[in-house]
């Protein structure tokens, strides 16, 4: 690679001086690759293994003709250090440091410059072992971990770009924070955890029985004292560094620790239950952002393609996973209910998880899920605790608009957040509803994420028109409606998804409903019960559709839900020609399920009637690939609705299949599709797992190979999806950067 800079001094040649200086040298980063230390066996070592290309034994000297300069000592040393080249610094020189407490450091640069100088630029290695020296240098230390910089507001930002870019040559991911946050982050992540293991150790070691208890002491103590074998001067000099935001985090360990403790000796199950299931959740949720694969508001998710080839059947039989309407509603109200609620079939996907763990926030103990098992135990109507910070509820539009709802009535202020796609999706249509009921809710630009509620307000049932069908906006009213003072009743322009309604009666809560309209009264409680979640036919729809367009075909879908609000795919195919039949139809947990089966025949195009648009509204970009593989027209009308969902699912749908070479040309509130033949070519998703899930199964049908970008997002509703696809005949492969 071209160098970077000409000359560059690591001052401090242990375990992170010598790694940086080796890694330097040997990706020929600089030109010249200087050491000091004042242990002359250190620097005569680090020219003998090549770590270094220059000794230096006179630091003003060789700071004088530095380019870059990285403090690579104690941080109790960084202000003697730094005074002692005060006098050989040019005002050109880029100085940086590795220390892990970065505001001793620059209140140490205040002190001596009388301002930081404009090319300090600190930052902070997230690496290491428990070994030391220059001996223990190794050149791929830094690859693939962080390296945070905190570069202050005077910074130069061309010295900020240069130290970021010296990082990154080395392998390392470079992040951003101010200094003040770094501190308390470091504090809680890093210090805390080495000072504990130190604790530990110290305390046992200090038993009658030591000698017992280190013999017999297994792999789960090894690992959590490992760190207790680091070197002791060095954490003596963090531990006073960072001693503010060190001491505070150990009293919100301790009073933690005190919970615990009273937990035990009372033998409150429910209280340890707590605390266990969210520290397991938590490091799980830790271990998936450290492998790229769980929500989070600062991770980039791996980029995800599909790659599907030509031809291939849609045969077998199979179970899609639990859906996720109902398993968002099961968390809700089983964690609002009073007792244990026992879920089966809950859909282990991101959106479902970001609910559920956004009710561990709130305070609800919750075993699971596992294998699609989920225990809640509830705590009441009243009972949600104000969660610690804002909840990230990650791409679940569901999520964020019901929960508007449910939080309207806390006593408590809270906010909701999501990545970047809900980030643009609209909330004033709960909003402006809650309002009326006397809720008071914020939205961002353009209406939209972050949703702030003030807690403390007395919500006054009303009756609510909505403007446009949307489950969604119903079930949030309705939820709010729980805490309103008086009757709240919904009236819908066309039947949407009862969900809602139907599991609250199954909670024991009075919901009547007349015709169109919807209507429950405040003050009531839920009672805990058991859900069985059925198959979700959103996910089911691909592989209906699949089997339908697909000479040969015949596929069986088990237990999945054919909810009557819901049922509108299966009615708009039938009308197609489809051969559909419902099979082992039963009731279970109030909602109706059954095992479809769809065998291949020739569809037709037809004017889907716009009283089934609403119940397969979800449904819609599958259908356009069906519409696609019929003979004749089909026209899609009262279909808005679309245009604000993960994506413009319409334009979305018009741009792919017109890129495969399809007949198709979008309208305002829907499209018109005639029967064409199906190319290949490549199809932006826009972060839309349906959009991907899509245009997977028109490959079927396709003359040649269609690759899908941006389909990470399938996780968050069908986790399994491609090898669902692949065992029943589809050829696709995913691809994941």
């Amino acid at each position: 690679m071209s160098k970077l800079t000409k000359r560059i001094l690591i001052v401090g040649l242990g375990l992170i001086g010598g790694s940086l200086a080796k890694a330097l040298r040997s990706r020929t980063i600089c030109q010249t690759v200087i050491g000091y230390d004042r242990d002359q066996a250190e620097l005569d070592t680090g020219l003998r293994l090549g770590v270094i290309d220059e000794a230096a034994t006179d630091l003003m000297g060789a700071v004088e003709n530095a380019d870059v300069v990285v403090l690579a000592v104690p941080v109790k040393a960084m202000e003697t250090v730094l005074a002692e080249m005060l006098p050989a610094l040019r005002s050109e020189t880029i100085i940086t440091d590795v220390g892990s407490v970065k505001g001793n450091v620059v209140r140490a640069a205040e002190q001596l410059f009388g301002a930081v100088p404009e090319n300090f630029i600190p930052g902070h290695p997230i690496a290491g072992s428990e070994k030391s020296g220059v001996a223990a240098a190794d050149e791929t230390l830094f690859e693939h971990h962080k390296v945070i910089i905190t570069p202050l507001p005077e910074s130069n930002p061309a010295a900020v770009t240069l130290i970021a870019r010296l990082w990154q040559a080395v392998g390392a991911e470079v992040l951003q924070m101010d200094v003040e946050r770094h501190d308390e982050v470091l504090a809680a992540t890093s210090h805390l955890p080495h000072l504990l293991a130190f604790s530990l150790v110290d305390t046992l070691a200090q038993e009658q029985d030591r000698t017992d208890i280190f013999r017999y002491a297994a792999g789960g103590f090894r690992d959590f004292t490992r760190i207790a074998a680091s070197d002791p001067t060095m954490w003596h000099d963090v531990g006073l560094a960072n001693k503010s935001a060190i001491l505070q985090k150990i009293d919100e360990f301790t009073e933690g620790l005190a919970q615990l403790r009273d937990a035990i000796e009372t033998e409150d199950g429910r209280t340890m239950l707590g605390i266990f299931t969210r520290a397991k959740a938590a490091r799980e949720h830790f271990s998936k952002i450290l492998s790229g694969s769980a929500y989070s508001q600062v991770m980039n998710i791996k980029e995800t393609t599909f790659h599907v080839q030509p031809g291939g059947q849609a045969n077998g039989t199979i179970r899609v996973p639990g859906d996720k309407s109902i398993s968002h509603r099961s968390i809700m109200l089983g964690s609002l209910a009073s007792g244990v609620t026992e879920v089966s079939g809950f859909l282990e996907g991101e959106d479902s998880l970001a609910t559920l763990q956004a009710f561990r926030d709130m305070g609800v103990v919750i075993e699971g899920p596992h294998q699609g098992e989920v225990k809640i135990y509830g705590v009441g109507v009243d009972g949600l605790q104000q969660a610690p910070g804002p909840l990230y509820v990650g791409n679940s539009g569901t999520t964020i608009r019901l929960l508007s709802g449910l939080l309207a009535g806390q006593k408590f202020d809270s906010e909701l957040s999501g990545d970047a796609s809900l980030s643009k999706r609209p909330m004033e249509r709960v909003a402006k509803p809650l309002r009326l009921m006397g809720a008071v809710v914020d939205t961002g630009e353009n209406g939209c994420p972050p949703v702030k509620i003030k807690g403390g307000q007395a919500l006054k049932g009303m009756h609510y028109d909505m403007p446009i069908a949307s489950a969604q906006v119903k079930s949030c009213v309705m939820l709010a409606g729980l805490y309103a003072e008086g009757e709240t009743s919904v009236t819908e322009p066309a039947p949407t998804r009862d969900h809602t309604e139907r599991m609250l009666r199954g909670f024991g809560y009075q919901v009547e409903k007349q015709d169109n309209k919807v209507t429950l009264s405040g003050g009531g409680s839920l009672q805990a019960g058991k859900i069985d979640v059925p198959a979700d036919i959103s996910s089911a729809t691909f592989f209906m559709v699949a089997a339908a367009i697909t000479p040969g075909s015949d596929i069986t879908l088990e237990h999945v839900g054919i909810n009557p609000t819901r049922i509108g795919v299966v009615n708009i195919l039938k009308l197609m020609g489809t051969n559909i039949e419902l099979l082992n139809e039963r009731e279970v947990g109030g909602e109706p399920v059954a095992d479809i089966r769809v065998r291949y025949a020739p569809l037709k195009g037809i004017n889907i009637p716009e009283d089934q648009v609403p119940l397969a509204i979800d449904e819609f970009p599958a259908l356009f690939i069906a519409a696609v593989c019929a003979e004749g027209e089909t026209v899609l009308t009262g279909a808005e609705e679309l245009r604000v969902k993960e994506s413009d699912r319409i334009q979305a749908m018009v741009d792919g299949l017109k890129i495969l070479g399809a007949d198709i040309e979008g309208t305002p509130d829907g499209a018109i599709i005639r029967g064409s033949e199906m190319g290949g070519g490549v199809i932006e998703s826009h972060d839309d797992h349906r959009i991907a899930m899509s245009f997977t199964i028109a490959g079927l049908r396709a003359k040649g190979e269609i690759e899908i970008r941006e389909c990470a997002n399938v996780s968050t509703s069908f986790p399994n999806f491609v090898e669902l696809a692949q065992q029943v005949g589809i050829n696709v492969r995913k691809e994941e950067l």
